[in-house]
């Protein structure tokens, strides 16, 4: 028998003496349980979700459980079925089919090593939707950071899943550029300008090594771009003061006779040196033959400039007399 709907049996039981007897039985035929499962079907990798079952008194579920709600965090796409038994101890059984999407795998693309001052552009990719650590919620942020800093972004793609990842932005300091060298320098004289603080340089001249020698016609401005070993750069300059050179002149007679003295006299700066070795400014010479002085004159800068002058000595004349030099005495007639 299998009965549908509740139904009464009847038996007559006949004996050996042929007497007989009937009875009945009523059976009940209980509805199955109506079991359902609700909870969330699609869940992303290393989420976890919660079926809850009804329709019973009574559960157990595939994986042993034997309560009405469960939480589960499958690795990948899993079914799981519950069987309910209600208050007569009917049972029925339904499946439910947990779907698990993969995380997206999201990347960010840039510059990581800057310069301070500088700035940089990252790029996220991986999902359709983009948070940054910074509040953006575009693709790609460009950031100048003052310091090392560390960006994050959460990637979400379109099932809803989400990852994050993250990139540090290096900042490297300016390297410290310098130059020394004299900055001083008379009219038509070399300087040396010596530029440190990095590994590579580049002058406003052109030149590529670390040093430059210039003698610049008038004062002059030299800039230089440092580089250091992180391509990091600074530039500085130094101006070169070009100071003219004095005036010097000799003054005095240039023609003298043997045996006197002239006194030359120069000019044109604060300092002398003749080629006497005086030092003052003007000197009394008296040569003996035709004589070339020279004299180097430094101004209130420290420059020089040299001249000269030549003094010719005439010879004294040779005078002579001519006649006798040996008379007699004059006679005198005594009868005049």
């Amino acid at each position: 028998m299998n009965p549908t709907a509740t139904t009464t049996y009847n038996v007559t039981v006949t004996d050996g003496n042929g007497c007989q007897a009937s009875t009945s039985v009523t059976v009940t035929v209980h509805t199955l349980p109506i079991a359902g499962i609700t909870g969330d079907t699609e869940i992303c990798t290393g989420a976890t979700t919660t079926l809850i079952a009804s329709g019973g008194t009574g559960y157990l579920w595939s994986n042993g459980a034997t309560t009405y709600i469960i939480d589960v965090n499958p690795t990948a796409t899993t079914t799981y079925n519950v069987t309910v038994t209600d208050g007569n101890g009917c049972q029925a059984s339904t499946s439910i089919t947990v779907k698990v999407n993969p995380l997206p795998s999201p990347s960010i693309a840039g510059d990581t090593e800057i310069c301070t001052s500088a700035s940089t552009t990252l790029t996220a990719s991986g999902g359709t939707t983009y948070f940054w650590s910074n509040g953006a919620t575009s693709t790609n942020i460009t950031v100048s950071p003052t310091a090392t800093t560390t960006y994050n972004v959460t990637v979400t793609d379109g099932n809803g899943c989400e990852a994050t990842t993250s990139v540090t932005v290096t900042v490297h300091p300016l390297p410290a550029a310098n130059i020394t060298g004299d900055t001083e320098i008379c009219n038509g004289t070399t300087t040396r300008l010596t530029a440190s603080g990095g590994t590579g340089y580049l002058w406003s001249t052109g030149a590529t090594t670390y040093w430059i020698d210039v003698n610049p016609t008038a004062t002059t401005t030299y800039n230089v771009t440092v580089t250091d070993g992180n391509g990091c750069q600074a530039s500085t300059s130094v101006t070169v003061n070009v100071n003219p050179l004095p005036t010097a002149s000799i003054s005095g007679d240039t023609e003298i006779c043997t045996g006197t003295t002239t006194r030359l006299t120069a000019s044109g700066g604060t300092g002398y040196l003749w080629s006497t070795g005086a030092t003052t400014y003007w000197i009394d010479v008296n040569p003996t033959a035709t004589t070339t002085y020279n004299v180097t004159v430094t101004n209130g800068n420290g420059c020089q400039a040299s001249t000269s002058i030549t003094v010719k000595v005439n010879p004294l004349p040779s005078p002579s007399i001519a006649g006798d030099t040996e008379i007699c005495t004059r006679e005198h007639n005594v009868d005049s």
